[in-house]
């Protein structure tokens, strides 16, 4: 049985642990999160306390995905500041631990999220995802909608570039 949680900063920085061990096991199985491979653990705590300072803020939401009581998914909404920005959140590292696949959680985490940014007044997602991945066949699953496609956008490990996609899903704020 899984369930989803909304994180607090303090909560966060309790299992950075366990956040740092979701990020490095996607980094690791080729994911297209912003680190390329071998990503320390001292680069993974780095990135986790930055998002857990945000969250502090009030500038992130932090979502988890737990089986058995351990975190082993994860996802964050990203709400812009600006005046002209307040509608909207866009959707990063969207993550789940490869020995968690394949159970829903994936989809689970961005219902909790499109939920949450309606409670939170946000009625626009945005995210992107490289080109040919397990996300971008989800997303489009889910609804979202292809904007566009960058080439070259994002390194991969072998030195090579991957393409990204960029989607977006209008949750009832007439985003056309």
């Amino acid at each position: 049985m899984s369930t989803i949680e909304r994180l607090s900063s303090t909560a966060a920085a309790a299992i950075r642990d366990e956040l740092c061990a979701i990020l490095r096991d996607a980094v690791e199985g080729g994911a297209s999160v912003g680190f390329l491979p071998p990503l320390s653990r001292a680069e993974a705590v780095q990135y986790w306390d930055r998002v857990i300072a945000d969250v502090e803020a009030e500038s992130r939401v932090l979502l988890v995905a737990r089986v058995g009581g351990m975190a082993v998914a994860t996802v964050q909404l990203d709400l812009p500041g600006k005046p002209n920005a307040a509608h909207r959140a866009e959707v990063q590292k969207l993550l789940v631990h490869r020995a968690a696949r394949r159970r829903g959680l994936g989809a689970a985490l961005m219902a909790a999220a499109e939920e949450l940014a309606r409670e939170l007044g946000r009625s626009l997602l945005v995210l992107d995802t490289r080109a040919g991945d397990d996300g971008e066949r989800l997303y489009r699953k889910l609804g979202y909608r292809e904007a566009g496609r960058i080439p070259g956008y994002a390194l991969n490990a072998g030195g090579g570039r991957d393409a990204t996609v960029l989607f977006y899903r209008d949750l009832g704020g007439a985003a056309e």
